[in-house]
């Protein structure tokens, strides 16, 4: 990982679209700053495209794409994009999976959601999971006693045992049915939003993440970059990004924004 100073200022002058992570990379010790937030509403006035791609719900994501300002969201990992249009008032969710799917998918979740808690002692359900519709998403640290890295490996195989597929994020254990991440869902928006193919554009394009699950989006993304908390992970994440932040979560996203606004 490189210095995010060392950004060539050539570069920046080609990129468009701004992917970022939220837990731990937009927001810092789980509260989105002001700073934060301006941040993001700077990088849409300069002419950016900015999409958050998080692990967090459908009922979160329905508020993000409405409120903030952004493009567009991928949330659950991958499971779907929103987007909202503020001229027709009109909100667009696209899923990777079919209602019917989906629903086959929550009864297998739910036996998760008993057995998880009772398998690895410490663990809570994560409190935005009723807004989830497609993954489970196991707290380890945001609202409960921080477990040891032994209990969040125990977490991910017992994902991994049910057929599910389980990526760790900087808070949760987040576990799903389905052939898909962020990475998968975000080629999908670029296909069906912006009418572009991502290996055609992936040099006007910069993701800011932080943790394991962001590893597809850190190997796809020559231009990716991680907050300096992303460091706290190397040795456990499969893809590191090509830039790193001089400051933590928050603080690094808005180091990110000021580089590229100039």
């Amino acid at each position: 990982m490189k210095p995010l100073n060392d950004f060539p200022k050539s570069v920046c002058r080609n990129i468009r679209f701004v992917l970022t992570d939220i837990d731990d990379t937009v927001t810092s010790e789980g509260r989105l700053t002001g700073e934060s937030y301006l941040a993001l509403d700077r990088l849409q006035k300069a002419g950016f495209h900015v999409i958050p791609i998080t692990g967090r719900p459908a009922g979160w994501c329905d508020h993000i794409a409405r409120m903030w300002p952004v493009d567009a969201v991928v949330g659950e990992n991958g499971a779907f994009y929103f987007r909202y249009d503020h001229g027709n008032r009109k909100m667009t969710c696209r899923f990777w999976k079919e209602e019917a799917e989906r629903k086959l998918d929550r009864e297998k979740i739910e036996q998760l959601r008993q057995s998880i808690p009772l398998a690895v002692p410490g663990s809570g359900i994560a409190s935005d999971q009723d807004y989830r519709i497609a993954d489970l998403a196991v707290d380890f640290c945001e609202d409960v006693a921080a477990l040891p890295q032994e209990k969040i490996d125990r977490i991910v195989e017992l994902f991994n045992e049910a057929g599910a597929k389980a990526k760790v994020s900087s808070i949760h254990v987040n576990g799903w049915f389905g052939d898909y991440d962020k990475l998968t869902m975000t080629e999908m928006l670029f296909r069906e939003v912006y009418n572009l193919e991502l290996e055609d554009v992936l040099d006007q394009v910069v993701f800011a993440g932080d943790s394991p699950n962001d590893a597809p989006m850190f190997a796809r993304f020559p231009h990716s970059v991680g907050v300096a908390n992303v460091a706290d992970f190397v040795g456990r994440i499969s893809d590191e990004p090509t830039w790193i932040t001089d400051s933590r979560s928050g603080q690094g996203f808005v180091e990110l924004a000021n580089l590229l606004i100039g």
